[in-house]
């Protein structure tokens, strides 16, 4: 069998597989088609973990964030992006519930900039409205609207990285791609960056018929020239220059897997399903990354590049990827 075809039965097993149910989307609905994007309100304004409320024009609502600023304020710091997986942030298998982001960051002098929203969207543009999700235009709002606002109210540095995890890690690859001005680096943990292929496509109609929506209102019908543009792979020239870190496990069970002494049987059905659902779908992204890690060594484009001998597709990996990660970004971002 061949490598895609195998990346393909994977996928379409995770299909079969998966039972998630839709998240109501989190960022809070407005009507003001005149008014221009700005920065609405802060919540504990002054504190070192913040929310902010920022309009987005092009979605015509109020999308939050989550804001972690910088150790030491005293001069411009750098910002980090950090996006959510599929569910946007807005259920408990976020950056902040499921990792140690936090206390990692606490001495740092990097501000991270986290969305609460944009689930099942791939954080791009959509070209159409979807009945379920809504309006979805994340490039627009993350390479044009927030940026230049983040900047403002925090008195950045300019410098930018973007990272991402699962749905998101492809959309990472496809934003510093489509705004190359704005971000340096990038950290893409365990997603898949070919979106064209059959293996690519299959894998976004998994995430998006997770929110019941409709991959056409995305990028169009399968053969519309979108899905090639957001193409990491195909599109990996467009990397050149930039600090890139990828990631994955290869689906086998690891130290995250492994069942304590004792154990309750809810415990024990968790892992089980967590071994053979997140094995699979950990499986295709290795693949996946495999597949553009190649092409950027064809290409002589630098990356670093981690493979985990074991693991599945869950958040313990993915602290240690963002950990691992860290320097090459601080190094971008010009930070220690």
């Amino acid at each position: 069998m061949s490598p895609r075809r195998t990346i393909a039965s994977l996928i379409a097993s995770c299909a079969v597989a998966a039972s998630l149910l839709y998240v109501a989307p989190g960022a809070l609905q407005v009507s003001r088609a005149d008014v221009a994007s700005h920065l609405d309100h802060i919540d504990r304004a002054g504190q070192r973990q913040e929310m902010f409320y920022v309009y987005s024009a092009a979605m015509q609502r109020v999308i939050p964030l989550q804001v972690l600023t910088a150790s030491d304020t005293s001069v411009p710091r750098p910002t980090l992006y950090l996006l959510n997986g599929a569910s946007g942030g807005t259920d408990i298998t976020n950056w902040y519930s499921r990792t140690d982001i936090v206390p990692f960051f606490w001495n740092k002098n990097v501000n991270v900039v986290t969305p609460v929203g944009g689930e099942f969207s791939y954080y791009t543009d959509w070209q159409q409205d979807d009945p379920k999700l809504g309006r979805n235009r994340w490039e627009t709002f993350l390479t044009r609207e927030l940026p230049p606002i983040i900047d403002a109210a925090l008195r950045t540095s300019g410098m930018n990285a973007i990272a991402g995890v699962s749905m998101s890690a492809t959309s990472a690859l496809d934003l510093i791609s489509a705004a190359p001005e704005v971000y340096s680096a990038v950290a893409a943990y365990s997603g898949c960056a070919s979106t064209s292929d059959p293996a690519g496509r299959a894998y976004i109609r998994l995430v998006l018929a997770r929110g019941d929506a409709d991959p056409k209102n995305m990028w169009g019908p399968d053969d519309d020239p979108a899905w090639r543009a957001h193409d990491a792979v195909l599109n990996a020239d467009s990397l050149r220059g930039k600090a890139i870190y990828l990631s994955s496990g290869t689906g086998l069970p690891g130290p995250a897997e492994e069942l304590g002494a004792r154990s309750t049987p809810d415990q024990v059905i968790t892992k089980a399903n967590q071994m053979v659902l997140g094995g699979m779908i950990e499986a295709a992204t290795n693949s996946c990354t495999h597949q553009l890690a190649d092409h950027l060594a064809a290409l002589n484009i630098p990356a670093q590049v981690d493979f985990r001998p074991t693991g599945t597709h869950t958040w313990a990996y993915w602290q240690q990827d963002l950990h691992n990660s860290w320097p090459l970004l601080a190094s971008a971002l010009g930070v220690e």
